[in-house]
């Protein structure tokens, strides 16, 4: 294809759905940094309490665990201070570490939902809904093991938590605004560097024909996942290469384009998701993870994580794979 043949496809084809793209991105990053600013997810951290209590996790566990909703560096510190001091396991350590991914996906969702949703449209709700799902299994999962490998706190303990201080001073809506907007200007510079580029790239590549050559050239290397598409490929390279937004840019794109079905963008979003986590964790998580805790200590508890959050990504991929064949 010339590119007299793209000019007159841009604006109907790419400009307008750029704009429109930002636009909805940037409504849902504010309503979402509002939600954050407001601390509504402290309802959420009440209704989980009864999970702590019956996997017999201690107090210290359970504070650790409300406070995740807020800040996963503030429940990892207090949890690292418990077991400096003698007063929790290595084993409890493990566990209630683990059990703090739920309120951490919890203390994300509403940005990765409001994300999502712009640029994959439907297929949004049924990722997230998998991740979700996959989610839940792992909070179940150590609950249950949990209760058999730890034995019965103390009930009688204290049952405040650093949510009851923090629920006691209120953020009224102008200071929820104000915090939001502020969060909003750091993340949406982030989200448009990414999203611009490489919907623009995508949408050249498909229009020159790119996937069809890729499609011809790798067909042979793709006989042991026949399910992936060539489009497939690109999106886990960039979720692998670049970050999240990279992968959900090119989906969107693609989907824009009518070249990928709502199933095979989410499969490709989990396998990029599979494979991309080693490489977060060591990239990201590492590095504060071993200012808070002991190193070695910090490599267990992110081997320990990665293991549960692949495998339960893998488990509840693989029944959407099943299901929707």
């Amino acid at each position: 294809m010339q590119l007299a043949d793209i000019v007159p496809q841009l604006w109907p084809s790419l400009i307008w759905p750029l704009i429109r793209l930002i636009c909805f991105i940037s409504i849902g990053l504010l309503i979402a940094n509002f939600i954050e600013a407001l601390n509504w997810t402290n309802r959420v951290a009440t209704l989980a309490r009864p999970l702590v209590k019956f996997g017999n996790i201690s107090t210290t566990a359970g504070a650790s665990f409300s406070m995740a909703f807020f800040s996963g560096i503030s429940a990892n510190t207090m949890l690292s201070e418990a077991y400096e001091k003698k007063k929790m396991a290595k084993k409890e350590l493990i566990l209630s570490n683990l059990l703090n991914s739920l309120p951490t996906y919890f203390l994300h969702l509403p940005t990765v939902f409001f994300i999502t949703v712009p640029l994959i449209k439907g297929a949004a709700i049924l990722y997230v809904g998998i991740t979700f799902g996959a989610a839940i299994f792992r909070t179940i999962s150590i609950v249950v093991l949990s209760r058999f490998l730890l034995s019965p706190t103390d009930s009688t303990a204290s049952a405040s938590t650093p949510t009851d201080s923090r629920d006691s001073k209120k953020i009224d809506w102008k200071g929820a605004l104000k915090k939001s907007w502020q969060r909003f200007q750091k993340r949406i510079r982030k989200i448009v560097l990414f999203t611009v580029p490489i919907y623009i790239l995508v949408f050249l590549m498909h229009r020159i024909g790119f996937f069809r050559t890729l499609e011809m050239n790798m067909a042979e290397y793709l006989s042991f996942l026949p399910w992936l598409t060539p489009e497939s490929i690109g999106i886990i390279t960039l979720h692998i290469a670049a970050e999240f937004t990279a992968g959900l840019a090119a989906a969107g794109a693609l989907l824009q384009e009518g070249s990928m079905t709502y199933r095979e963008i989410i499969l490709a979003l989990l396998v990029g998701n599979v494979l991309s986590s080693p490489v977060r964790a060591i990239r990201h998580q590492f590095p504060y993870y071993a200012g808070i805790f002991p190193p070695k200590i910090a490599v267990e508890l992110i081997v320990c994580n990665q293991i549960f959050r692949i495998g339960s990504l893998i488990l509840i991929g693989g029944l959407y794979f099943v299901v929707t064949m």
